[in-house]
């Protein structure tokens, strides 16, 4: 008989903690990298930061497309292991490793031809062009490592096997630590050398994800002799996973146009725009242990929704919202208190401290209604509707956020008030919040609750 895996039998706060709690320090590694490696940077030049910064959009956008795809071939493949489909779930997993593929082709082509115009179309200033379309330029055609690992941390978190990840994610973020004031001044290649830092980790991570899975993933076996893409499958894996995909999307929009409006209507122009980079990287130290929850829950919620286990599911939702939550009050508190130490870590200039503290002041309001989102955004993955996480954030983002920074910026510019443009951040939030209760309501009533429960007792 087959034995059961743990997500269907491990008392439910344990195995939250199990699943999660690897992800939830890897990520917190590649939160330190994100900092440390922008710190670096800022030694080059405040040019070389803001360039970084205005590459992010694009950057995040790659990054999306791997975790995006990842995030539907996550949810089907546990989703598979759950009904006791062990064929089924190989072949999500062989289907995924062919996305992968293809979105590192997409990007190469990316990274050759369009970094310049990418650039280019947010500043005018030329030392900042360069030093982003070098950036870009590696980063998006050696991504490979970026794809090959995350689809293959994927595969590893479909079955629970998330201490894995966290050697993965770990040990590729502490090489790019070490090596990037090694290339960045050692050798001298400056914001090239940020670049060659990432990618390399990104390798490294790429490789050992590969031997792990193939040493200890005993739930999913590669077969890629012989193999054919299944294009249902394909839709099915996307389905779920473009959702996810189109919210990177939205988001990079979103980062793209408030950067636009930050250097068109403040004071502070590109200095603007850099602190708004520099936030992204001390946000990350914030939402990174609640991604890495949310990568943990996901798996567990869709295996207990395919195993009909409608209590095991509910209380890792419940368990999975408190807990997101208190880390984004701590993250909150941290900025009220604190924005000033935070920004010293950049070698910030005073203008830089003048526009930054009170940014991250404001904004960091916005995280008191956050973690409810974020944590219920998961479980709109997990159950296949993921196009309710996407209209969430194209609201937020798009709809709410960008507009009111607008009217908000140039409203500011016009009575001598900068920091009034960060208001949209709290304001834009709140929508989100109120979107996404009567979304998930809306699931509960038509998916959850009807649900016949297969009796097996809560734990945890």
């Amino acid at each position: 008989m087959q034995q059961e895996n743990k997500m269907g039998t491990m008392p439910v706060g344990k195995l939250i903690v199990t699943m999660s709690l690897p992800m939830i320090i890897s990520m917190l590694v590649q939160a330190l990298y994100n900092i440390v490696d922008s710190v670096f940077v800022s030694r080059i030049s405040e040019q070389a930061l803001t360039a970084v910064s205005l590459a992010f959009p694009a950057q995040n956008l790659m990054i999306g497309v791997a975790t995006g795809t990842g995030v539907g071939v996550n949810a089907l493949l546990s989703r598979a292991l759950g009904e006791k489909n062990n064929e089924r779930a190989n072949k999500v997993a062989e289907n995924g490793v062919l996305l992968a593929l293809v979105g590192y082709a997409i990007f190469l082509v990316f990274g050759l031809f369009f970094s310049r115009t990418f650039m280019t179309s947010q500043t005018k200033i030329p030392e900042i062009i360069d030093m982003g379309t070098v950036y870009l330029n590696i980063v998006c055609c050696v991504s490979f490592g970026l794809f090959g690992e995350i689809m293959f941390e994927r595969l590893m978190q479909s079955t629970g096997r998330t201490i894995y990840t966290m050697f993965t994610q770990g040990v590729g973020a502490i090489f790019n630590i070490i090596f990037d004031p090694i290339c960045i001044f050692l050798f001298g290649w400056g914001v090239a050398g940020a670049a060659a830092a990432t990618v390399a980790g990104q390798i490294v991570a790429f490789i050992m994800a590969v031997i792990l899975n193939h040493r200890f993933n005993a739930d999913v076996k590669l077969n890629l002799r012989g193999f054919k893409p299944d294009f249902k499958m394909i839709g099915e894996i996307y389905a779920i996973g473009v959702p996810s995909i189109i919210m990177v999307c939205i988001g990079s929009v979103m980062t793209f146009c408030m950067n636009k409006i930050l250097i068109a209507y403040t004071t502070g122009k590109e200095t603007a725009a850099t602190v708004y980079g520099v936030y992204f990287k001390l946000n990350s130290f914030i939402f990174m242990p609640v991604f890495g929850l949310n990568n943990g829950v996901i798996p567990i919620v869709a295996y207990n929704y395919g195993a009909r286990n409608k209590h095991r599911m509910l209380h890792a939702i419940k368990l999975s919202a408190a807990f997101a939550c208190g880390v984004m009050l701590v993250g909150m508190v941290i900025f009220l208190s604190v924005p000033g130490l935070l920004f010293g870590l950049f070698d910030a200039s005073e203008q830089m401290l003048s526009i930054g503290v009170p940014a991250l002041r404001i904004i960091s309001t916005s995280f008191a209604f956050a973690g409810v989102c974020i944590a219920l955004g998961s479980v709109f993955q997990a159950l296949g509707r993921g196009t309710y996480s996407m209209i969430v954030s194209f609201i937020r983002q798009l709809v709410v956020l960008v507009p009111c920074a607008y009217l908000l910026a140039r409203w500011g510019l016009s009575i001598g008030n900068n920091d009034l443009v960060w208001l949209s951040y709290p304001i834009a939030e709140v929508f989100s919040l109120a979107v996404t209760l009567i979304l998930f309501m809306r699931l509960y009533r038509k998916v959850i609750l009807p649900m016949e429960d297969s009796g097996a007792a809560v734990h945890g």
